[in-house]
């Protein structure tokens, strides 16, 4: 036992030093994305493209050449193709879609000038850039461009926003001089005037498209904007009266508008003017509205799809939706879009920042602004001027849009303090 006692201890054996792991890129997002707002994309994209079909068979069969799923094949095409990308997308860290706030927004400015001279795709309609196998519509860009710029600006220059600060430049402060201290210009009211310009610019080269809709889209999307960014309380009581106003300026002078605009509000005020002409779509929609009541007339089994309802599949698919489904799945399909508007907002809301919160609040909003708008149409709430029904209408370069958009809100979502399973 003493000479036990007596031999030196042994040291425990120093372990070999351990590689440190290899960092990770910080370009790629970490943690979990939201599952409910994902299952919610895919249900209704599934019921939209489901719809599609039902909807665009008999317009195929007649204008494609015999092949009833035409519509449906490149739909699905793009839609598989938009998934793919919106995993992607959700996988790369949304702080870096800052680096493309002002590329996007004059990138869109350029498409929405070019498209005016190039061949209009449809007569008097220059919507779309023709690219061979696809059209696609530069006003699809400007949507996602402009919440992205609002986004990122918004939250670089938030003091600015909220604060009282005197706005420092030589302008201002001749304004100053020359009203003898009376007037004051504030860094908000600059700001204000900058998303203003930003916004209008957007949407009168929209409107120069001849999309009507899409004008009042884009203004809805900069008003939300405007308000989710905190802007001063008091100018969105001069927005809305500047709105009101204008409503119902155009609505007693449509002459004023472009031909097709104000042909469509009059032909919206008045009920019977030229049925078989401005009014042959809303009129025959509401004709599939009425025949669907409470459950339907089942799942294909549409009337006014039969060369009624021009282009079923576009803007006025959710009419095909009503007569085949009927009211209560029709709500029920309004209340997915609502369930999908609200998990995005507390997406944006639990979101680590600002720039985030705006960004996923801007997506959603957006989505749910032209859902309300087109169904405002579809139902002859307003003048029939043309506006897709996300995820339903058909249009491959606009689901793959969606979709993208989607990504961003599901890249959000895994640095969002929630709940996500």
């Amino acid at each position: 036992m003493a000479n036990a006692a007596a031999r030196p201890q042994r040291t425990a054996a120093k372990k070999p030093p351990q590689k440190t792991a290899k960092k990770r890129s910080d370009f790629w997002a970490v943690g979990k994305l939201d599952v409910p707002f994902l299952l919610l994309v895919i249900t209704i994209l599934t019921i939209g493209l489901v719809m599609l079909f039902s909807a665009s068979y008999t317009y195929a069969y007649y204008n494609e050449g015999g092949d009833s799923a035409y519509f449906f094949k490149r739909q699905l095409a793009f839609a598989v193709a938009g998934v793919v990308a919106m995993f992607f997308v959700s996988k790369v860290r949304y702080d870096y879609f800052k680096l493309f706030a002002i590329p996007a927004i004059l990138f869109s400015w350029f498409l929405l000038v070019i498209v005016l001279f190039l061949p209009p795709v449809k007569p008097g309609f220059h919507r779309w850039i023709n690219l061979g196998l696809f059209t696609f519509q530069p006003s699809e860009i400007a949507k996602l461009a402009i919440i992205l710029f609002c986004a990122w600006h918004m939250d670089k220059n938030h003091k600015r926003i909220i604060g009282k600060r005197e706005n420092p430049s030589k302008f201002s402060k001749t304004v100053k001089e020359l009203s003898n201290g009376k007037i004051v210009v504030y860094d908000s009211f600059v700001m204000l005037c900058l998303y203003g310009m930003v916004i209008v610019l957007t949407a009168g080269l929209v409107y120069l498209e001849n999309h009507l809709s899409g004008t009042i889209l884009i203004l809805a999307i900069g008003v939300v904007m405007l308000f989710l960014g905190e802007v001063k309380q008091h100018w969105f009581i001069l927005i809305g009266i500047l709105a009101v106003v204008a409503v119902v300026f155009f609505i007693f002078n449509p002459e004023i508008l472009e031909k097709y605009a104000g042909e469509r509000i009059t032909a919206w005020l008045d009920k019977t003017y030229e049925p078989r002409g401005a009014r042959w779509q809303t009129n025959n929609s509401l004709y599939a509205i009425g025949s669907g009541g409470l459950f339907g007339t089942g799942l294909g089994n549409s009337k006014q799809k039969h060369l009624y309802v021009s282009e079923p599949q576009n803007d006025f698919i959710f009419a095909i939706v009503c007569e085949e489904l009927g009211f209560l799945r029709a709500v029920g399909i309004i209340l997915l879009y609502v369930l999908l508007v609200a998990r995005g907002v507390k997406i944006g809301l639990r979101a680590k920042d600002r720039f985030g919160a705006l960004l996923a609040m801007g997506i959603v909003f957006q989505v749910g602004l032209q859902t309300a708008l087109n169904i405002a149409v579809v139902t002859d709430a307003l003048p029939n001027t043309g506006i897709s029904l996300p995820f339903f209408s058909y249009g491959g370069t606009s689901l793959m849009m969606l979709l993208f958009e989607m990504g961003v809100v599901l890249s959000v979502s895994r640095y969002s303090r929630l709940e996500k399973n």
